[in-house]
């Protein structure tokens, strides 16, 4: 469904930030990606949104498709009509805007019914229905991360990016997270690419995961696998002693087996 060969983007014509990065999100699956700070995952999903130019960022190598259609160098609005929907790190609701009004935003390139559409966000999020009428800087964290997933799928997209949808949360508002992604992927057969650093969130939904390092892909694997392997657990799931970088971790050992 997505597919992204051997991609460089660079920052301010200078900053070389992702190295030749490659990965597939087969059709109808959750694909996570893993990495610590500054690994380059919100840069690879600026790329793929295109959202890289009002970061002074651009592709200089590479490809991305969507289906069969290379879409590296289409505008964000193009790729959004052409079913690529993202939530971005942090949430970024309109927060001036009401509930609703958020969803109507989300929902400017359906085509059809967005009524039908919103009604559906509020099957799925019941918590934006009985918050439909409020003013979006007033929801609590996990209500705005419910309403900038809402807000992504209104429009109905094929694929949706999700950007460290956990961040900052309760655990049990992560619970509620990690099921409703699991729900749009099983009913309505959303491809999802999530990005995360709660690996243990990400590895127990999806069916292949992708750790990058310093803007590059260093290992690829069945996710069940990832969450076996020992630096994998070392580093994200704080077996042994605690890191405070990724590069702490038996780094040499790692990158060269992995890179081998």
């Amino acid at each position: 469904m997505l597919s992204v060969k051997n991609l460089e983007v660079v920052y301010n014509d200078v900053i070389l930030v992702l190295r030749g990065v490659s990965l597939t999100v087969p059709r109808g699956q959750i694909v996570a990606l893993l990495g610590a700070n500054g690994a380059g995952k919100t840069t690879l999903l600026r790329a793929l949104s295109g959202l890289l130019d009002i970061h002074d960022g651009r592709i200089t190598k590479g490809e991305i498709l969507l289906g069969d259609r290379p879409i590296h160098g289409w505008d964000a609005p193009k790729i959004v009509a052409a079913g690529l929907g993202q939530v971005l790190e942090g949430r970024r609701v309109f927060g001036e805007f009401t509930v609703e009004e958020n969803l109507r935003v989300g929902g400017h390139t359906r085509r059809g019914s967005l009524t039908d559409s919103i009604d559906e966000i509020y099957t799925l999020f019941p918590v934006l229905k009985e918050r439909r009428k409020r003013t979006a800087g007033y929801l609590s964290g996990g209500e705005q991360q419910m309403l900038a997933m809402g807000r992504a799928l209104v429009a109905q997209p094929d694929v949706i990016l999700l950007d460290e949808p956990s961040l900052g949360l309760a655990p049990r508002i992560v619970q509620q997270i990690k099921d409703i992604v699991v729900q749009i992927n099983e009913e309505r057969g959303t491809t999802v690419l999530l990005v995360e650093q709660n690996a243990t969130m990400a590895l127990s939904i999806a069916q292949h995961g992708y750790v990058m390092e310093h803007g590059k892909i260093v290992m690829d694997q069945p996710a069940a696998a990832l969450l076996e392997d020992d630096d994998i657990r070392d580093f994200y799931l704080g077996r042994g002693e605690l890191a405070t970088s990724y590069r702490d971790i038996k780094h040499y050992k790692r990158r060269k087996r992995w890179l081998s």
